[in-house]
């Protein structure tokens, strides 16, 4: 039951978020203003402050370090004043100093005059860079929107989907009351970051559940902060099906199901929903059951195992 795939061309993220989330300060610009991030790979700007202009990576985050720095240091105000031109006019996404470098006063009027945010940090370049490419990867991975329910469940992350009327959120909050993590309920962000599917809520709606009959809920505010989790793999679909006689369900598990997710498969079950079924104990069954597959054990394969062993005997 995924919905159609949203594709990411970029992200706008707000100058003080952006400040926040990767622990730099506001030098200047404003704070209340936006930034486009449209790539994850950030440049360092010493070859076009030199001269050499093709190559020019102006969608990039910008880091100078001492480097740029020194250089510019060696020229004097109008040659810098030229050369830090050169930068912004290009319309870059913002420039970050490392270690604490203090940005020249020709830098803080350039970046007035053609709005470019300039931020300081005071970790060392390479370990900047490093933490920057980290975010830029996560915040502009690419998504699907899913309806559905994900929880974390005997550490395994499970994505219960199903029409609606099935019960996700009865089973879900059946399965927070006995100990277990909420991430997101109704629409899941599910982002793939390398070879993993991350799942998370919308900022609007997080840590909040819809309940048919009682409506609105704060997981967080009822069951405390430990019953909700911002993010989570998705390591296991469950989606639940109205039972009906005429359709075949696996009782043993031999046949292995997947769905499809930004191009990973992630293992998933068809669980009949029929009434007088605890839902939630056996969503937890197949997440512990998961969870030992992943450690390596298949109740399945010793199963046979164990009769191939009789026969023999």
């Amino acid at each position: 039951m995924i919905e159609e795939k949203e594709e990411r061309q970029g992200e706008i993220i707000s100058i003080q978020n952006f400040a926040k989330d990767c622990g730099v300060d506001l030098v200047q610009g404003n704070k209340s203003g936006e930034m486009f991030l449209t790539t994850v790979n950030v440049n360092r700007p010493g070859l076009l402050l030199a001269g050499f202009e093709d190559y020019f990576g102006e969608k990039r985050i910008q880091v100078m370090g001492n480097a740029e720095y020194y250089y510019l240091h060696s020229c004097t105000k109008e040659e810098r004043y030229k050369k830090l031109e050169s930068l912004f006019e290009r319309k870059i996404p913002c420039v970050i100093l490392s270690k604490s470098i203090e940005p020249f006063e020709e830098l803080k009027e350039i970046s007035e005059k053609y709005d470019v945010p300039v931020f300081k940090s005071n970790k060392l370049t390479s370990q900047l860079v490093n933490d920057l490419v980290t975010y830029l990867n996560r915040k502009l991975a690419p998504f699907e929107t899913i309806h559905g329910v994900l929880l974390e469940v005997s550490g395994i992350g499970v994505l219960i989907t199903g029409h609606s009327g099935m019960g996700k959120s009865e089973t879900a909050m059946e399965l927070i009351h006995r100990g277990h993590r909420l991430i997101a309920d109704d629409n899941v962000i599910a982002k793939r970051i390398q070879d993993e599917i991350i799942g998370t809520a919308p900022d609007s709606i997080m840590h909040y559940m819809e309940i048919r009959g009682v409506g609105i809920i704060d997981v967080r505010s009822m069951f405390g902060v430990g019953s909700v989790l911002r993010e989570k793999r998705i390591d296991l679909v469950i989606e639940l099906q109205a039972w009906g006689e005429n359709i075949e369900y696996d009782r043993l598990g031999v046949s292995s199901q997947f769905e499809v997710i930004l191009g990973l498969e992630i293992p998933k079950l068809t669980m009949p929903v029929m009434p007088g079924r605890n839902l939630a104990i056996v969503v937890e069954v197949a997440a512990r059951n998961e969870r030992l597959k992943k450690l390596g054990y298949n109740a399945v394969d010793q199963l046979l195992a164990n009769i191939d062993f009789g026969k023999d005997e």
